[in-house]
């Protein structure tokens, strides 16, 4: 379970929460106590029509969080950014995974990436957060984003990045819509089957918004659901607002799933 730690004014749906260091490491350590075994902190909305935030924002709202919570944790602290020197800097202060929207493609990520040696998670999106959702188009989605994540593993491995520190997430709700998020969806175990983890991110998105006329902050039980049959498609990682409800969720659904007389 990757716990989220939004430190961004305008994240979709925690945006502001957690801004101030102490806060962030309250936070941080709670859900360290409910079970995350990830706590990714991002200092950059994504959601769909987001602006771009310049680097000196970026790294004023994520270094000084990264250093606060980093040496108070167990488990690792992952940076989710797409940018070069924001990763040097978020792994200096104890980051120690870099999840990257842009899969590394942003000009020097991906040798960045690979001078850190740290496990890097490559995600598929079409377009960028601003315009990403403006009419997305797929002939088959889940191949095309095998496709691309593949080419994006193999191009990291060129540069030096070990195949056992890949990680691959589709991207639901990123440049795709309702349709494409439930083909990919139902296309988890194809993707499992390449040969690398894969993290899944639906925590509270719109599809769920879809499927049960929720907005924000009542989609808790949808996302549950999501990432409990992600879980049982296969699915390494699953990136979560809310941790220690997941958490048992996944554990009653793993020992029905794997209880015999």
């Amino acid at each position: 379970i990757m716990g989220i730690l939004n430190v961004t004014p305008d994240s979709f749906s925690d945006g502001g929460l957690w801004q101030n260091p102490a806060a962030a490491v309250e936070h941080a350590l709670a859900m360290q106590d409910q079970g995350a075994d990830i706590i990714d902190v991002g200092g950059e909305s994504t959601r769909p029509g987001a602006a771009e935030v310049d680097i000196q924002e970026e790294l004023k709202r994520t270094i000084p969080i990264i250093a606060a919570i980093a040496p108070k944790l167990d488990i690792p602290v992952s940076i989710d950014t797409s940018k070069p020197e924001v990763m040097r800097q978020a792994v200096a202060a104890g980051a120690g995974l870099i999840n990257d929207v842009f899969a590394l493609r942003q000009p020097g990520a991906l040798e960045v990436a690979a001078d850190l040696q740290v496990p890097v998670c490559l995600m598929h999106m079409q377009g960028r957060p601003g315009s990403m959702q403006a009419h997305p188009e797929y002939e088959n989605v889940t191949a095309e984003v095998m496709q691309f994540l593949l080419q994006r593993a193999a191009d990291c491995e060129k540069r030096g990045i070990a195949a056992d520190q890949i990680i691959l997430d589709p991207g639901f709700g990123f440049g795709k819509e309702f349709q494409h998020n439930m083909s990919l969806f139902k296309g988890l175990p194809e993707l499992v089957d390449a040969g690398y983890p894969i993290l899944a991110g639906l925590s509270r998105k719109a599809m769920l918004g879809q499927l049960t006329g929720k907005q924000n902050p009542h989609r808790m039980p949808g996302s549950i659901t999501a990432a409990v049959f992600a879980a049982m498609s296969g699915v390494a990682i699953v990136r979560v607002h809310d941790v220690a409800e997941t958490r048992d969720a996944l554990k009653v659904a793993t020992a029905l799933s794997n209880f015999k007389e």
